[in-house]
């Protein structure tokens, strides 16, 4: 006589919807669940999760509930036999599985859940990378901007803005700093120029993705050359006091893809920089 519906013995053949399931739950356990746990077990309504039980406890229970035995009976399950409501518990099993989503259903939403959790997870690891590549040659600070990195070019302090100066039109910034300072690329870009030019003395000009130009000037020297890759935080120059300069300073620029000359500041401010944290009195 086969066993009664509702004992368990030690070995089963689970009925195919549900093994696919537990074996989607059995997988997610061993690695992923660890980032999306709690939305499978949710999901799929495994006792024991959460409460008083530590995490770790929760995820054994998990896995380990993956791998019970349904059935005792070895035999293909029927799937055309209506359910046996005569076993201990039936009527409630019944009105219960009237109630659940479809398992397979279910079982695709979790694995889009594990996926999603997996991919935000290598997102941010590949921005953090991107930040402490950034800041690896020594720039005093990184952010990322529309997923691109972004580093203070140098650390001086900021001494004259944008503007009229002097009677004449003053179209950078000036951070001032003691000769040899270093001088970083503020983002990726491609060297347009490096060597003399006429008030700067020496200056480097980079040529970013996006088209926009940013300048560095007044440079005591050039690492870079016409033409290199450069790539954020990069050492490219160091502070000079060259060409028309009251003292030594890196003056920046920034121009839009048409070459107009815009202020550095709110530009820097947009993507997450502020050279004006320490601010100086004195113009350079």
């Amino acid at each position: 006589m086969p066993p009664a519906g509702h004992r368990l013995p030690a070995l089963s053949a689970p009925p195919p919807v549900v093994s696919r399931t537990r074996a989607t739950v059995a997988a997610a356990a061993g690695g992923a669940l660890v980032a999306a746990g709690q939305t499978v077990a949710g999901a799929l309504g495994v006792p024991g999760w959460g409460g008083e039980a530590s995490v770790e406890e929760s995820y054994a229970r998990l896995a380990a509930s993956a791998m019970l035995p349904v059935s005792g009976d070895t035999r293909p399950a029927d799937t055309t036999a209506p359910l046996d409501t005569s076993a201990i518990g039936g009527e409630q099993l019944s009105a219960q599985a009237a109630s659940l989503p479809d398992l397979d259903a279910t079982s695709k939403v979790d694995v889009a859940n594990l996926t999603k959790a997996a991919r935000m997870g290598r997102e941010a690891a590949k921005l953090e990378r991107a930040v402490t590549t950034a800041m690896s040659h020594g720039a005093p600070k990184a952010v990322l901007y529309d997923g691109e990195a972004f580093v203070l070019p140098t650390a001086g302090r900021f001494t004259s803005g944008f503007g009229a100066r002097w009677g004449v039109q003053h179209k950078g910034i000036d951070l001032a700093a003691p000769i040899g300072t270093p001088i970083f690329a503020l983002t990726d870009g491609v060297v347009e120029k490096s060597g003399p030019a006429s008030g700067f003395g020496m200056w480097v000009v980079l040529k970013h993705p996006d088209g926009t130009g940013t300048v560095y000037g007044h440079i005591n020297r050039s690492f870079v050359q016409e033409g290199q890759q450069v790539k954020a935080g990069d050492e490219i120059a160091e502070v000079g006091n060259r060409g028309q300069s009251t003292g030594p300073h890196l003056h920046l620029e920034v121009w839009e893809p048409d070459g107009t000359k815009i202020d550095p500041l709110p530009w820097l401010a947009a993507r997450g920089l502020d050279v004006t944290a320490a601010t100086g009195s004195r113009d350079a």
